[in-house]
């Protein structure tokens, strides 16, 4: 299984990242190769960071060979992914959604269907927006045609809507526990669909 932490947040090492690493590191315990993209990076070398669907289909011509190219290459070859977001006004990143915007390019070939998400998400405030971003980020995941998994798992709990996180995200220990039970369902499930990704 190969899954892929997507850290919608412009810090590299904030309370995101550390929420999108330990479901990665809970995946990686039951078996799964990963690897983080850090969407703020990927934005760094384009001459314009937000989707003008200058072509349709989406023919990716705005960011051939930028490293926002690479990113979705790593995404086209995921089985699950861990999308993170720190809460903006009660939803995404604008970095974040600046980058699934370009994605475009995905859904026209279908790459990402069948794929499956977990979420992640960090506000300043202990009811701070988290659930609303995550909805936000599930809508997302739909639009792809990925499958969503939340922080639910026979060991545990049958969760809620994945894990939400109070900053410091390293000090929130029901926090840290949600997250590592998204990174297992995550596996879980993308291991059992793995015969219906092309």
């Amino acid at each position: 299984m190969f899954i892929v932490g997507i850290n919608g947040s412009p810090n590299l090492d904030g309370s995101t990242a550390a929420l999108v690493k330990e479901s990665l590191k809970a995946a990686e315990e039951m078996g799964a190769k990963t690897q983080i993209i850090n969407v703020s990076q990927c934005l760094e070398d384009l001459k314009q960071p937000f989707c003008e669907v200058c072509s349709s289909p989406c023919s990716g011509v705005c960011f051939e060979n930028t490293k926002l190219a690479e990113a979705f290459e790593v995404l086209s070859k995921a089985d699950g992914f861990i999308l993170g977001s720190p809460v903006y006004f009660g939803t995404v990143s604008g970095q974040l959604k600046a980058f699934w915007d370009m994605t475009r390019k995905l859904r026209t070939e279908k790459a990402l269907i069948n794929k499956v998400g977990g979420c992640v998400s960090t506000a300043a405030a202990r009811f701070g927006g988290q659930e609303t971003t995550l909805r936000a980020l599930h809508d997302m995941l739909l639009v792809q045609g990925c499958i969503i998994v939340a922080d639910g798992h026979l060991d545990y709990d049958a969760g809620h809507h994945g894990a939400c996180a109070q900053a410091p995200a390293l000090q929130d220990e029901n926090a840290l526990k949600r997250a590592q039970i998204v990174g297992k369902r995550v596996y879980q499930v993308a291991a059992v669909t793995k015969a219906i990704r092309s």
